[in-house]
Formats: C-alpha cells, structure tokens, sequence
C-alpha cells in the first residue's frame, strides 16, 4: 500500500557539519515533497518559521476557477483572484496589497453569501475610520464584480458602502499661492555646526530645499493637474513619462505606456504664462528631463516638502498638493469659464465639476434669484401689487385766457402768479 503524503510541513534539520568541517546550526525546513525550501529560522525561531510557512502555502495556493455557489465560495478566494488578474494594473501597489490585506483579514473565512449590509457596516466599525472603509469595500466590491465577470459565481452580492464624507474644497486665495511660492525660493536650509567655536549653533546655509517645489505649484496651478502625472511632466517624450510639447504649448497628462483610467488625464494646451515658464527653465537649465527635479533626478512625491512650504507660510487648514487641483477649479468658476470647457480642462466631469466648485461660479443660481421676483410678463411684485388700485380720473383744470390768444395758463398756474 503506498505511503500517504503528509502534505506541506516544517522539518527542523539538526545541527551538523559540512564537508568543510564547520558546523552549521539547527534550522528550520519547509517540506514540499521533494522539495526542501530553507527558512533560515533558527530552531528557537518557531514563530517566525510558522509564519514562513504559512507564506508559503498562502503563494501555493490556487484557488478554484469554476462556477459556484455563493454559499460556497471563500471571500479569499475571490481576493486572491482579484489580485492575481488586476494587481499589476494597480498605480499604487502597496496601497492596494494593504487594502486586500486588511479586507482578507475580516473577510477571508467567511462565504461569498455572507456579505451582507450588517456584515459591511461591522467591518466600518471595526475598521474605526469611515473614509478608509469605504476605499477598502470598493475594492472588495470590484473583487466581487470580476469575479462575476469571469463566470466563476451564481448569484447576486452587495456590497454596502458607507456615505461619502464632505469633500475637501480648501482652496487657496491668490495673495495666499504668492506668500507659498516666495517661501520655497526664499527658505535655506538650516544646519547645526558640529565643531570648532559656533559648536552648536544653527546658520542658514546658501542650500534652497523647496526651490523644486516652485515649479511644482506653477504647472498645478495653471494646468489643475494631478501631483502624479506632474511628477513624471518631462520635456523629454520617454515611456511613464508626461510629455511637455514645447513647441506647441501641448501637454500630454497621461503618462505614455500608461492605460488610461477613470480619472481622466486628457492632453490639454498650455497656458500663455506657464508656456513662458517652462521654455525658460528648459532654455537656462534649471531642468533636464524632468521639470520637478531634486538633486537633478525626477521625485516620487512632494507630500513632505509640501507639508513644510505650508507650514512655514503658514497656511490655515489641511493644504496638501491636491489642494493646487481645487484652486485650478475655484478660479476657473470665479472667472466664470464654461462649465463644460473648464470640466474638459481639468479633466472631470461636468457633473463633479458642478457638484464640488459650480457654487463658486458668478452666475450660481442668478436666474432663479432673478426670476422669483417677476411673473411671466417679467412684471415685477410691485408692480402687480399697485395694479390692483382703482386708478383715480385726471380731473380736468379751468384754462384762463390771458392776453389774448396763443396765451392761457392754468387754473393752477395762474394762482401760483397771484392773478386770483
């Protein structure tokens, strides 16, 4: 009778020597058949060695590809599908791997069919943070829908999203953006001197650290562009780059070899005034092949040095440099643009654009504040209210003859001239 197997384990390898004659201390070993896979856990590291094969077995595991039951299909298996088929998609990958982290924790054991709206607003309790649960169960809702999509589950599942917060509509006046841009050119950095007679003193040294964040603001503030795809903004047309047409005033947001997605980033003509920025700083060299550059390499984020320019400025409220995208769509309805060119421009759509900034248009609701003072006829209120008077007859006045003809005056007129 043959030996049954006994699948995936830990094996601890006694302490030994080589052929060498050194001695190599006890370890732990994952068995998979014929396999021997290393933990390089020691042997009092039994925790850690449980947690290597526990990995192990987690990137083994393949979950199953045929049509069922809800009631029968693990809220893992419809993850680990997800992230197999759209993971590489994913701009932000680690953001994402932490979101299924946290969804499989809570989800994980339970069935497809137990995804209820109780279920869902328990995991808003547990989770403590409104907002964040509802980016997670988005993504475990498009879990869902792939799954479904791939002919995989019968049945209907919803998921129930808590309410959206109050979107953030900071916005930054312009007297505000001038004090912000004469901080990143003017501010040095400041280092202390570690030796010699100023030994612990703080001098200001001729480093300008936020000078890269100046271009920074211009491109978002002219072109109302996301902090990603201005990051990557390149003279130079390269793959996962935007490409900054210079000679004519084009600027391709989406990054090339990038698929685009929801969050439009169609190619929009330059400003007049940033055009002018730009071909300066290319034609004097303050930037190579990237127009935000720190040490003369492309930057991943702005979010720190961002965080310092404002606070330095000292600007009020929760400014980030998504703030520089809200203040492009503020000016944009304070200078009474188009709704549908300004929602082209930015790269949203008309419906956002109206439900986040319309209130800052000039013309917000002028008609209807207009129109509830008249009629149809556009006969205003006092108007209606005094036609309902009975209006009095003129009563005829006495015409005095004086002089002759051609002359007369009257009755009232010749009493004012004393005549009666």
């Amino acid at each position: 009778m043959p030996r049954r197997k006994k699948g995936i384990r830990l094996w601890l390898r006694r302490a030994r020597r080589d052929r060498d004659g050194h001695r190599r201390q006890a370890t732990w070993i994952i068995f998979d058949g014929a396999r021997h896979i290393p933990t390089g856990c020691a042997a009092t590291e039994v925790a850690a060695a449980e947690e290597k094969l526990a990995a192990y077995i987690a990137s083994r595991y393949q979950p199953s590809r045929k049509e069922r039951d809800i009631e029968l299909i693990d809220v893992a298996d419809v993850l680990s599908v997800y992230e197999a088929d759209c993971g590489s998609r994913q701009a932000k990958r680690k953001q994402f791997d932490a979101r299924l982290e946290r969804l499989d924790d809570f989800w994980g054991a339970r069935k497809l069919a137990g995804i209820t709206g109780e279920s869902c607003r328990e995991y808003v309790r547990v989770r403590g943070s409104a907002g964040g649960a509802r980016r997670d169960l988005e993504d475990l809702r498009a879990a869902i829908n792939h799954h479904a999509k791939e002919g995989l589950h019968r049945g209907i599942v919803r998921v129930a999203l808590p309410a959206r917060g109050i979107p953030r509509t900071r916005w930054l006046t312009r007297k505000e953006v001038a004090v912000l841009l004469r901080v990143c050119w003017r501010t040095r950095e400041v280092q202390t001197v570690h030796r010699g007679p100023q030994k612990g003193e703080k001098i200001a040294t001729d480093k300008r650290p936020l000078r890269h964040l100046a271009c920074f603001i211009l491109i978002g503030l002219y072109s109302g562009t996301r902090a990603a795809a201005i990051a990557t903004a390149s003279p130079i047309r390269s793959d996962s780059r935007s490409f900054v047409d210079l000679d004519n005033g084009i600027f391709y947001r989406l990054p090339q070899g990038k698929v685009a997605t929801k969050k439009r980033q169609p190619p929009i003509p330059i400003p007049p005034r940033l055009l002018a920025h730009l071909r300066r700083w290319v034609a004097k060299g303050i930037v190579r092949e990237h127009f935000v550059e720190w040490h003369g390499q492309g930057v991943q984020s702005v979010k720190t040095a961002f965080k310092t320019a404002a606070r330095l400025a000292k600007l009020a409220g929760n400014v980030t440099p998504h703030t520089l995208r809200h203040t492009a769509a503020t000016w944009l309805m304070q200078a009474g643009v188009d709704k549908w060119e300004a929602a082209g421009f930015l790269g949203m759509s008309v419906e956002m654009l109206d439900r986040v900034y319309g209130h800052h248009h000039p013309n917000h609701l002028r008609v209807a504040a207009h129109a509830i003072g008249y009629g149809r006829r556009r006969q205003s209120l006092a108007e209606t209210l005094a036609g309902d008077r009975t209006r009095r007859p003129l009563s005829s006045q006495h015409t005095d003859i004086v002089g002759g003809p051609g002359r007369t005056r009257t009755s009232n007129q010749t009493v004012m001239s004393g005549r009666l």
